[in-house]
């Protein structure tokens, strides 16, 4: 095997040499929040806004520095210190690759920060909310800028910790508790995996760098190589909500709304994409049992995603459904090697941008409605909040493939590239853009069109600038950013230096068969939609529906098979365990300690204080024993 890419690291000056200050920021901002505690309570969401902005201004300058050196000088190593002697060094490394996802995390993410300053803005609790984010923000940084696996485990394990406690944020309500646990118990499953692949890394190559291993794979047997990769799948499946890892993501809803665009658009369900492609040296040939398998779980889970979404009427959990269906299009083109690389890494950047903005549209509509969440309850609502349903809209029109926005270019090129090299897979991907066409349709039809549904105490109304202009934003990059990406192969070649680059340069082509059918089909379940939920009178309480819609609306029963395989089965070997100890080790030590304690309460009653007592005693011991020496001298 190959190497994917040469790998020629450079000693980073300039702003990329102090690139690590973009997770200092916000690692001293949550440090600052948690510390001083409430004496931050006045200013605390500010300070937190402007140390994610400081990390933004970091890395766009680092960015512009990193553009303006020659292709080959585009992988900077920052050394930071000796963390495990003979082992690893502590390091980061700013390429294409690692900056595309640094100005995504703290661009969006300082988005989501301004916007929480009003939707928060009542919570007594908002200081600490801003500590978590900036928590959040600072792990996921180190997680894409490490330049080994060491490092990129640190932050993989920083934003587990980070997601347990802004899922769980409102812990007085027993949902969010548990579905906080959720989240962290399941991603451990994935985390086994990671760690495992580290493992044999380390036992094969000797090394954790990215860098030392692009060129040491070609060693290795494909065993070997296969096994790693399927082990760091197996992390991704975790972090990323894919199939057969992804219950955590519909419960983790119980959050904040911030917290669910930061989770979904810019931070932890990247994280999988990012480890797939970053780790590309395992998964390098197109074919092979490991990209293989990569190809398949993203393609199971976009089908997964999107019938799941077709049946929520919770707006928050109908866009989880979405996330979990567009990160399965996301690890779909990150299993096509190289030629895939670029549209998988496309489509997060711009999923980023239009996730976000319908993450935080929905936040809006609560906001005007009382925390309400059951679109049945919702109904006409852009004559109320016309900058929430205008900014939504384009979101819709980006996520179902709209043609010029962003997600057409992205998502479209995933799709025609699948077809290409694994066309199976290709046309579950054409079949799951057309659901994806139904579901979102659904959701716009439920809020915004159609009469007005809800309670007689709501009052709906548009939110305050702070949230808005987040939206504004959010909804441009929406338009602009897939076309700008993917037309001429412009991130493609900017991403060649560090995943390396197709033998051909795929070009994007509307016109073919995949991308004519994808139109189609997208249209046909926009106007499906139209008929059942837009020109129709939307039922108060959800029907009843058929198997199907029962199977979507029960998560495709991810829940009950989990507890049938592993909760059941634990519960059992627990009892079993509790049984064997209670009656076995604690029986046998209980039993003999009993025995002991009733032999010497007997032996104790023939201790009297009478001395004709023991002088009797004595007598029979003597006769005794008399006895039995006369009888062993007969015999």
């Amino acid at each position: 095997m190959e190497s994917p890419v040469e790998i020629v690291q450079h000693t980073a000056g300039g702003v990329i040499g102090v690139s690590w200050l973009m997770i200092a920021f916000p690692l001293l901002g949550a440090a600052i929040l948690l510390v001083l505690g409430r004496i931050t309570n006045r200013w605390g969401h500010l300070l937190g806004v402007a140390m994610s902005l400081a990390s933004f201004v970091v890395a766009v300058l680092a960015f512009f520095e990193l553009i303006g050196l020659p292709d080959g000088q585009r992988r900077q190593a920052v050394h930071l210190w000796e963390f495990i002697p003979g082992m690893v060094d502590m390091g980061l490394l700013i390429d294409p690759l690692s900056i595309c996802f640094a100005l995504l995390i703290t661009g969006v993410g300082s988005l989501i920060h301004i916007y929480s300053i009003g939707y928060m803005a009542h919570d007594s609790d908002r200081r600490r909310f801003f500590a978590y984010l900036n928590l959040f923000v600072a792990a996921m940084l180190l997680l894409v800028l490490a330049d080994n696996y060491v490092g990129l485990f640190i932050g993989w394990e920083g934003v587990g910790l980070a997601s347990y406690l802004l899922i769980g944020f409102w812990q007085f309500k027993p949902s969010a508790a548990v579905a906080a646990k959720k989240a962290f118990v399941v991603n451990r499953v994935g985390d086994f995996g990671l760690l495992v692949g580290m493992f044999i890394i380390w036992s094969s190559f000797g090394t954790f760098a990215f860098a030392d291993l692009g060129a040491q794979v070609g060693t290795a047997s494909q065993g070997t190589v296969t096994a790693i990769g399927l082990l760091l799948l197996l992390g991704a499946c975790g972090k990323s909500a894919q199939l057969p890892l992804q219950s955590w993501l519909l419960d983790a809803m119980e959050g904040p709304t911030p917290v669910s665009a930061l989770i979904h658009a810019a931070t932890m369900v990247t994280a999988g994409v990012y480890l797939v492609v970053r780790s590309g040296a395992f998964f390098f040939e197109p074919g092979s049992p490991q990209a293989l398998a990569v190809a398949i779980v993203g393609a199971a889970t976009l089908l997964a995603g999107a019938i799941i979404g077709c049946a929520k009427d919770d707006i928050k959990k109908g866009l989880a459904g979405s996330t979990m269906s567009q990160i399965g299009y996301m690890m779909l083109g990150a299993g096509l090697g190289p030629a895939g690389y670029a549209f998988a890494i496309g489509h997060l950047i711009t999923h980023g941008f239009f996730k976000a903005d319908m993450f935080l549209g929905a936040g809006s509509v609560m906001h005007g409605m009382n925390d309400e969440v059951d679109m049945r309850k919702y109904g006409g609502l852009r004559k109320y909040m016309p900058l929430t349903f205008a900014t939504f809209m384009v979101g819709y029109l980006a996520i179902i493939g709209f043609p010029l926005l962003s997600g057409y270019f992205t998502k479209d090129g995933i799709i025609e590239t699948a077809v290409h090299e694994q066309p199976v897979l290709g046309w579950l991907a054409v079949l799951g853009a057309g659901i994806t066409g139904f579901y979102m349709s659904r959701m716009v039809f439920m809020t915004f069109f159609g009469e007005k549904r809800w309670a007689q105490d709501a009052h709906p109304h548009e939110s305050p600038k702070v949230m808005t202009i987040p939206l504004i934003v959010l909804s441009i990059g929406s338009i602009f950013l897939g076309g700008y990406l993917i037309l001429n192969g412009t991130l493609m070649r900017f991403l060649a230096p560090a995943v390396g680059a197709p033998e051909a340069e795929p070009g994007f082509n509307p016109f073919t068969t995949p991308g004519l059918a994808t139109l189609a089909l997208v249209a046909v379940g926009a106007g499906f939609a139209w008929m059942r939920y837009g020109k129709a009178e939307v039922p108060a309480v959800a029907p009843r529906g058929s198997f199907l819609t029962t199977f979507a609306r029960r998560d495709l029963y991810g829940d009950a098979l989990n507890e049938s395989l592993f909760m059941r089965p634990g519960q059992w070997l627990t009892r079993l365990a509790v049984f064997f100890d209670n009656r076995g080790i604690d029986g046998v030590v209980n039993g003999l300690a009993a025995g002991i304690g009733g032999t010497s309460g007997r032996l104790r009653r023939i201790q009297t204080g009478f001395a004709r007592t023991y002088a009797l005693s004595i007598l029979i011991g003597a006769a005794l024993l008399t006895g039995a020496l006369l009888l062993v001298g007969n015999i």
